[in-house]
């Protein structure tokens, strides 16, 4: 497990995770997890490895998904994996047949799949398909699985996870337009869908993250010394919430943050405002 500087223990409370009401709560079920090949995905899979439920691990490196079940099949779960780029349409429908013959159908839905892009607009410009891949992954897919998902999990009363970021919360910042847009948009229609699937007794909890220390940001040095959220912390926080059923989980001081975001974008508007 990474362990954490001063800073980022400051930013980043401890997680208790009650081990005896997750095994009660998930033993027999069948989760879903997108993205499982590293990073929060792989460490929410060691964390449920040892209880017995059934635990469908999902990722373009079908490689790394059988070294991961390998590693594990002493463990109490049941671990089925299944390749596929979920960019891909036709990829998602093999995906979804596979979940719909399930016999036992399906109790929880972990949308962790994601791609982060860095990137200037002027650096965009004859890049369009940084924004159709980014809405692939962050939108469309996470959407498609869903609806086709939802009468299913209306059965056995399940939940989705959705793994979010802060930034959805945020004013928006340079760099990050594709990503934050893509991500903001998924955010915005799980929250949008939530109250009629409370209504039909289908639990939703996002939970925004800060930076995490995935593969995924590896390649951009600028964010090599900036504090990170370790995937194994993540992990935990996501097993709690398969028992709590909170609506949300975000970092202590993201409050604050948005209180700064409405200062700033109201500042923007008074200067512009003010110079006309």
């Amino acid at each position: 497990m990474q362990s954490y500087r001063f800073v980022e223990s400051c930013l980043f409370l401890p997680t208790y995770l009650n081990k005896k009401k997750l095994k009660h709560h998930i033993a027999g079920k069948s989760i879903l997890i997108t993205g499982a090949s590293s990073g929060i995905g792989e460490q929410l899979t060691y964390q449920l490895a040892n209880i017995r439920c059934h635990l469908i691990l999902v990722a373009r490196r079908g490689e790394k998904l059988s070294k991961i079940r390998s590693k594990l099949a002493t463990k109490s779960a049941k671990i089925s994996i299944f390749q596929a780029d979920l960019r891909n349409e036709d990829e998602r429908e093999h995906l979804l047949t596979f979940l719909h013959e399930l016999p036992n159908g399906l109790d929880i839905v972990v949308s962790n799949a994601g791609l982060s892009i860095r990137r200037s607009i002027f650096e965009s410009l004859d890049r369009y398909h940084d924004f159709t891949r980014t809405m692939a992954i962050n939108y469309f897919a996470p959407v498609h699985i869903l609806i086709s998902l939802i009468p299913i999990l209306n059965k056995n009363h399940g939940q989705i996870i959705n793994i979010s970021t802060v930034n959805a919360l945020l004013s928006p910042v340079p760099y990050f337009a594709a990503y934050q847009a893509s991500k903001s948009a998924f955010d915005v229609w799980l929250r949008s869908v939530s109250p009629e699937l409370k209504d039909k007794d289908i639990t939703t909890t996002t939970i925004y993250l800060p930076l995490v220390k995935t593969p995924m940001i590896k390649p951009t040095d600028a964010y090599q010394d900036v504090p990170a959220m370790s995937p194994n912390h993540v992990a935990k926080i996501i097993c709690k919430s398969m028992y709590t059923k909170q609506k949300k989980y975000q970092p202590w001081w993201l409050i604050f943050g948005q209180a700064a975001s409405i200062f700033v974008r109201n500042l923007g508007y008074f200067l512009i405002k003010g110079g006309k």
